[in-house]
């Protein structure tokens, strides 16, 4: 499984441990990822993800995962994000018509 958050997409990043001496040996920084159950308003059922803690903050930021998926680009969501996106938009347009 890829150390990718499904809502922002923050990846595995690379960078250099530096010593006193100023010795740089590489190393990678990866990202707080958390297994995450969170609710959908628009679907009234709970979507279980492994997102990022910084990810955690912006739902609750935005009010909410739907409003969240809405807002973020297709190309930062990992496929089960854009599959429950897609059943979003969707379902709003169903209610609005």
């Amino acid at each position: 499984m890829a150390r990718v958050c499904e809502l922002t997409g923050k990846k595995v990043m690379s960078g250099n441990n530096v010593s006193h001496a100023h010795n740089k040996t590489r190393r990678r920084f990866l990202p707080n990822l958390t297994k995450a159950t969170l609710i959908s308003d628009t679907l009234d059922r709970s979507v279980t993800l492994r997102i990022s803690t910084h990810a955690l903050r912006s739902v609750e930021h935005n009010d909410g995962l739907d409003n969240l998926l809405l807002k973020t680009n297709d190309s930062a969501l990992s496929a089960k994000a854009a599959k429950l996106k897609k059943e979003i938009k969707k379902k709003k347009a169903a209610a609005a018509a």
